[in-house]
């Protein structure tokens, strides 16, 4: 359990984040250029366009310009990528992401972080109200931190995290940590999944470590969680948040209880009526390889799980 004083760094901690994130919002907004990213120098450059609308032209991985630099194990003096924006207040205003990053499909591969003494760890830092980050494959990365840690660390203050799938990820940190987002604090998740392996002490999920008044909604993970507090197959902990019509994998997991969201087992995720049940987009389709993108998720029965029918 924690004790009273790391409940109360917790709560002061919780009070500066959310500061923060307002002081983001409505700071002032810098000049934002609206970007295409080809490399991971373009990718970076977003960190000075965290207000523009950015569009991803192709995969980025580990053969793309700038990976070693930027995104490798020896970036950064082995502490890889530098996640995009902080929950920092800075004296030049704006450090949350509010723009729009439209993946078209596209993958980012091998992404690498290791910053184990920093919070609001990811691909992205924090995601503030207005931020939208859809339609992007996040594969084979590794990414490790102390709080809020995942492949997107915050999604915050109306912030919106849509159609993202997390293949192969391993994700470590001490608090809030999840496959896909380390802190949903009144952000939207929807339409995403994750698999991987997922490891923390506190607030541990496959997907989401906690939902702080946020929404869950339309996604999964089959990932193997960890912990050692508040841990579930999905969600760890849920403060007022609302998790619906989304579902874990209980053996491939290891975990048979959530906060929110319903466990299957490997042969019900793997069935469309556990999905097509609860609403969702999807449909079934006789091949691996084929797609029906007039649908959201398309599924093979019997030998997939759910995918995003934009996915290679």
């Amino acid at each position: 359990m924690l004790g009273k004083l790391d409940c109360y760094a917790t709560k002061v901690s919780i009070f500066l984040i959310t500061a923060a994130l307002i002081a983001g919002m409505a700071g002032c907004t810098p000049f934002s250029q609206n970007l295409e990213i080809r490399t991971w120098y373009d990718l970076q450059a977003v960190w000075n366009n965290l207000a523009g609308h950015h569009t991803l032209m192709n995969d980025l991985d580990s053969t793309t310009l700038g990976y070693e630099e930027l995104a490798s194990p020896r970036a950064n003096q082995g502490r890889g990528w530098e996640p995009i924006g902080t929950i920092l207040i800075q004296h030049h205003g704006l450090t949350t992401f509010v723009g729009t990053f439209d993946g078209q499909g596209y993958e980012i591969r091998d992404l690498f972080i290791n910053r184990p003494d920093e919070d609001a760890v990811g691909l992205f830092g924090p995601v503030g109200q207005g931020g939208v980050i859809k339609d992007i494959g996040v594969v084979n990365a590794a990414v490790t931190g102390e709080r809020y840690v995942g492949i997107f660390g915050i999604v915050g203050s109306g912030g919106r995290i849509e159609d993202i799938g997390v293949v192969n990820a391993t994700v470590t940190g001490d608090y809030h940590v999840g496959g896909l987002a380390g802190w949903n604090l009144h952000g939207t998740v929807s339409n995403s999944y994750s698999s991987g392996s997922v490891t923390g002490n506190y607030s541990v999920g496959g997907l989401v470590g906690a939902n702080e008044r946020g929404t869950v909604s339309d996604s999964y993970s089959r990932g193997n969680v960890t912990g050692h507090e508040d841990v579930g197959g999905l969600v760890g902990v849920d403060y007022d948040g609302t998790v619906s019509d989304s579902f874990w994998d209980t053996e491939t997991s290891g975990r048979a209880t959530s906060v929110g969201g319903m466990g299957k087992t490997t042969a019900e995720m793997m069935d469309i009526a556990t999905f097509s049940g609860a609403g969702w987009n999807i449909i079934a389709v006789t091949d691996p390889d084929m797609r029906n993108t007039a649908y959201v998720w398309n599924i093979v029965g019997g030998e997939t799980y759910p995918f995003l029918s934009w996915q290679p």
